[in-house]
């Protein structure tokens, strides 16, 4: 970071500081705890996502914006309850980050990307005493830590890489078509807990396919939401009064209609 930027973040410690001021700060900030913050944190990280995937530079900048500024939010908090402060999360991240790259601040070397993700890892487990590694310990964080479909990715990743593995895709089918029949099951069984579980089960294994085929799941249900709006966005233009008034057959039509327009050859939602 050049120093040109250090004024600018000082500018805003101080803004963030003002505003949980108790005498004549904010009253929507100095109401805020950790915990209130955590769906704008969420939030903030979402929009930043978007906004690198199909926005401009200016929104890039924007939402990266709003992302820092969870982040001052949680430290200043921190800071007026003497647990921790913005200096120390900056040292405490910069600290990693030599300790985790030798190769570049030290004498070790790495030339290839999953050299420097092998030193990474094994440095990360030596800095937790050397402990023998738990998939189930590492697993739990994922689970708590990230969306669903993020962390189930992340989850069959590591266990694959901890032996725990198809041989062919073909044995990955065979899971899929096996929950899909499990599911049914449950559905006719009438047991929501029962239907629920083997959904997530289903889930899954299509969670393993996209990894065996290098895709990212997160991402291809987001692309699938796009694609509903536009259509859907698509069919309002081209309608004559509400899509409401429009009966079960009509509305298929508009929305091959709209498909076609849109050079979209995904099945409509309920395929």
């Amino acid at each position: 970071m050049s120093n040109s930027a250090l004024p600018a973040l000082q500018r805003l410690i101080e803004v963030v500081a003002r505003l949980r001021d108790p005498d004549g700060g904010c009253p929507w900030d100095l109401a805020q705890t950790p915990q209130s913050l955590i769906p704008y944190v969420i939030e903030e990280a979402y929009e930043t996502v978007a906004a690198l995937q199909t926005g401009t530079t200016a929104d890039v900048c924007e939402e990266l914006g709003d992302l820092l500024l969870q982040v001052m939010l949680q430290a200043q908090i921190a800071s007026e309850q003497a647990q921790f402060t913005l200096a120390d999360v900056a040292d405490g991240i910069s600290e990693k980050l030599i300790r985790r790259h030798p190769h570049v601040f030290g004498e070790d070397t790495a030339d290839t990307v999953e050299a420097v993700r092998h030193n990474w890892e094994q440095i990360k487990a030596q800095e937790k005493g050397n402990a023998p590694a738990r998939m189930s310990d590492g697993f739990q964080r994922y689970a708590h830590g990230l969306p669903p479909l993020m962390a189930s990715l992340k989850i069959s990743k590591k266990a694959a890489a901890f032996g725990f593995e198809w041989d062919r895709i073909e044995d990955v089918w065979e899971k899929v078509e096996e929950e899909w029949q499990e599911l049914q099951e449950a559905i006719a069984s009438g047991d929501k807990a029962h239907q629920e579980a083997e959904l997530g089960d289903l889930f899954f294994a299509l969670i393993q396919i996209a990894r065996w085929q290098g895709l990212d799941p997160s991402q291809a249900l987001q692309g699938t939401n796009h694609r509903f709006i536009q259509r859907l966005q698509t069919m309002e233009d081209n309608a004559d009064r509400p899509l409401t008034d429009y009966d079960l057959a009509a509305l298929d039509a508009l929305w091959n209609q709209a498909k076609r327009q849109l050079g979209q050859g995904s099945p409509k939602p309920e395929d």
